[in-house]
């Protein structure tokens, strides 16, 4: 298991059985300590259970980050109830690290499998992980990316980002 995927656990489990934040003391390695936004998803049974994450860094590293993000997937996610003591047995922990997005001019530099997607329109944000499972379409991303942001698909002058992910579970 990934440091950063048992990092993220641990935190679920202390939080959500005792109600404190873990103090991250543990191994250090491949860019943990590095500034990103992170993602940390929760899946029971295969199916999604949380996810919450941060398009930029809002902690000092990615360990924090993904401590800060897996509570909050596990507690704050509004599509889901908190997750229980009894359920944490029964979770499986993805954690993504996002590397820079870059700008785009259009949906030809997308690629669903490779690339996320970050739709911005003013304040409204969207974005959209890469290589998730039912999403198989540039046409399909672009939509729910932009259903994320609350942009109605007639509306024009946006700006869009891809990005890729280290992606570990």
């Amino acid at each position: 298991m990934h440091p950063l995927v048992r990092l993220a656990k641990q935190a679920v489990e202390l939080y959500v059985r005792e109600g404190s934040v873990v103090t991250y003391t543990g191994e250090v390695s491949g860019g943990m300590l590095e500034k990103a936004g992170v993602f940390v998803c929760l899946k029971k049974n295969g199916r999604l259970r949380g996810c919450v994450g941060t398009i930029q860094p809002v902690t000092s590293c990615a360990a924090l980050e993904a401590v800060r993000n897996a509570i909050a997937a596990a507690t704050e996610d509004p599509r889901f109830p908190p997750v229980g003591p009894h359920e944490l047995e029964e979770i499986d922990y993805q954690v993504d690290v996002l590397l820079p997005p870059e700008k785009i001019t259009g949906t030809s530099e997308l690629d669903p499998r490779r690339y996320g997607l970050i739709i911005v329109k003013g304040a409204r944000k969207g974005l959209l992980l890469p290589d998730l499972e039912g999403v198989d379409s540039v046409e399909e991303q672009f939509r729910i990316a932009m259903a994320k942001a609350g942009i109605d698909p007639s509306e024009r002058g946006m700006d869009m980002y891809r990005f890729e992910v280290a992606r570990y579970s």
